[in-house]
């Protein structure tokens, strides 16, 4: 049974290994175009792919040629990802009716994503995803489940025992194969390989598996000696370490025969793990990848994007031709081309020091003096090949100057400028596009883990509407809702100043009014939280927790006696029991809600009256 056991692994990673290795040979091609990308964004801009599948540097043709570099990439990446980095993406769960407890469930899961967003730094791991994607083209979000994070709830002889939570990472395309390039949808991949590299003291207390460590290109994933090292290029994919093992981790989708789905892991000859998807993360209560994409630009027909540096490296080229070449002309105006008779004078020392100011130039008697050539004038070609060039990028890229180099014409107006800051921003909508799914995407598999493993009450610390900490408790039967929307169209056209514009001019045309003309202490707060003073003025924080404690004696309704007490805002409470009442279909619920509200409005009359009584008195003792 044993040598059984044995000889089944054996098949599994050699299998596994041999899957790896022919992903990683087909897509050599892709990876060396990365590395293309990478050189001229960081500035090493003469290089370039050879016959032989490698990066190289190309020399000089002459000791005198000007190689500087005036890298246009590096500002257009910086901008297009600043603009980038603006998105917040603000998701909420939309419950599935109107029911007080199907809302109250979505608000809870709402602010439970907003939670898990927070802890694992969404926003830092959106900047450094961005950063990948618009130079390699893609970039992958990964969304498991930890045993490392969340509460200790015990200790073993291991350690500390946590609860465990939701664990986000950013995957870089070089780490991540898809069974086919042609495959353009993850979720459509028949098998996906995560391969890594870790440290194999991280393997040990990970797996519990002793691995043997060797010198890895953590980039290329292979030996130090690879296929990345051959080259003469500088590049940010040579980076050797120590004592690593590469982990191949191969997810293959659920089929007929497996419909969990399987997963196997190997760490050099060793079998790490091998059974179905750990993860219920897909629709339908049903095992998936934990994986989410991003692209910078969609690649017809290819399971990687495409970068914007692809189309700009022959401009980047042809600028740096031309700027050197311009120098080169300058050069040689400023310097001179001195004609000189053949022996009339020592050259060497001509050639070394050249033609300072004040220099004593002895030539042969009788010889031609030495003088200089006519150099004429810089081609105004030049200039306007540059300005061509530079014309280009701002096509090519859909960065323009206005947003590179803050631009503007006098004459332009407010509006103009407004329309050519959209245009720049529409422009960059099929990033945008791709990382609002992306982050809905992984707030959706969130949502899903918590109702796999969440089968305990636990308690989750959040931020409430107006600022305050609110703590929850919950289970996965409180989390049934994962049909999630954004809050806002896009944050790079609806920013907060327009939203504020927006509201302003609703209020003026009077929309938010109620019946007698004036606008609602409610209004008043939904109004406060849009234009960004949720938390401006504290009489506007008591009306919230007045309408909270309404909407949560709605939820006890029938599990205990709820009292009126003095101090409540009858309005408020009377408003929050009505429409809840209206809801309800429990005909002893509804009952219980109609003898509270009627308790209210008589509370509310007796208040009234007091109120009146008290300033006619006050008006007598005046008189």
């Amino acid at each position: 049974m044993n040598k059984f056991k044995s000889e089944f692994c054996e098949d599994i990673v050699k299998q596994v290994r041999k899957d790896f290795e022919r992903r990683r040979a087909e897509r050599k091609q892709l990876e060396l175009q990365w590395r293309l990308n990478m050189n001229f964004y960081n500035g090493e801009q003469y290089s370039e792919i050879t016959p032989v599948g490698d990066i190289e540097q190309y020399g000089k043709q002459y000791y005198w040629q000007e190689r500087e570099v005036y890298n246009h990439i590096a500002s257009i990446i910086e901008t297009r990802l600043s603009k980038l980095n603006r998105l917040k993406c603000a998701i909420s769960v939309r419950p599935f009716s109107n029911d007080d407890s199907d809302v109250q469930t979505a608000k809870l899961s709402t602010q439970i994503v907003k939670a898990l967003c927070e802890e694992n730094q969404i926003p830092r791991l959106l900047n450094e995803a961005s950063s990948w994607s618009e130079v390699t083209g893609s970039c992958f979000f990964k969304t498991v489940w930890s045993g490392e994070k969340g509460k200790v709830i015990g200790q073993s002889k291991t350690g500390a025992v946590r609860e465990g939570d939701v664990d986000i990472s950013v995957v870089p395309p070089y780490e991540l194969f898809p069974d086919s390039l042609g495959t353009v949808n993850i979720d459509d991949c028949m098998s996906i390989i995560h391969a890594k590299a870790y440290h194999v003291d991280e393997i040990k207390d990970i797996w519990g598996v002793d691995v043997k460590g060797e010198d890895v290109n953590v980039f290329s994933l292979d030996g130090a000696g690879g296929v990345f090292q051959t080259g003469g290029a500088r590049n940010a994919f040579d980076g050797v370490a120590h004592d690593m093992c590469v982990v191949i981790e191969k997810y293959s989708r659920p089929t007929a025969q497996k419909p969990n789905g399987e997963l196997s892991i190997v760490a050099g000859d060793r079998l790490l793990y091998h059974g179905e998807l750990p993860y219920i993360n897909a629709v339908n209560e049903c095992r998936g990848y934990p994986f989410t994409k991003i692209v910078c630009l969609e690649k017809l027909g290819c399971f990687y994007g495409s970068s914007i540096i692809e189309r700009l490296i022959p401009l980047q080229r042809a600028y740096n031709a031309v700027k050197n070449r311009k120098h080169e002309f300058i050069n040689r105006i400023s310097m001179g081309v001195l004609s000189v008779e053949d022996g009339s004078i020592d050259t060497d020392e001509l050639e070394e020091d050249g033609l300072s100011p004040g220099k004593v130039l002895i030539y042969r008697q009788g010889s031609t003096p030495p003088k200089l050539l006519e150099s004429g004038r810089v081609p105004v070609d030049f200039q306007y090949e540059e300005d061509r060039i530079l014309s280009e990028f701002t096509t090519i890229s859909g960065v323009s100057e206005l947003s590179k180099y803050s631009n503007v014409l006098n004459q332009m107006s407010g509006k103009a400028i407004g329309m050519l800051v959209e245009q720049d921003d529409t422009r960059l909508s099929i990033a945008t596009t791709s990382l609002r799914m992306g982050i809905k995407r992984i707030c959706e598999q969130m949502l899903r883990l918590y109702r796999q493993f969440c089968v305990t009450k636990r308690m989750k610390k959040f931020s409430g509407d107006n600022g305050e900490v609110e703590l929850a408790y919950f289970t996965a039967s409180d989390l049934q809702s994962d049909d999630l929307v954004f809050d806002n169209e896009n944050e790079l056209t609806d920013t907060l100043e327009n939203k504020r514009n927006m509201v302003l001019e609703l209020v003026r045309m009077g929309i938010f009014n109620d019946g007698n003309g004036y606008v609602s202490n409610r209004n008043k707060l939904k109004i406060l939280e849009i234009l960004g003073f949720g938390n401006w003025e504290s009489s506007k924080d008591v009306d919230e927790s007045h309408r909270k404690k309404a909407m949560k004696e709605n939820l006890d309704f029938g599990k205990e006696e709820i009292d009126v007490a003095d101090y409540d805002d009858h309005t408020l409470h009377i408003d929050e029991h009505l429409k809840h009442l209206l809801e309800e279909k429990d005909q002893s619920v509804i009952d219980l809600i109609d003898e509270h509200i009627k308790r209210h409005k008589m509370m509310k009359t007796v208040a009234d009256t007091s109120a009146v009584g008290g300033e006619n008195n006050a008006t007598v003792s005046t008189n």
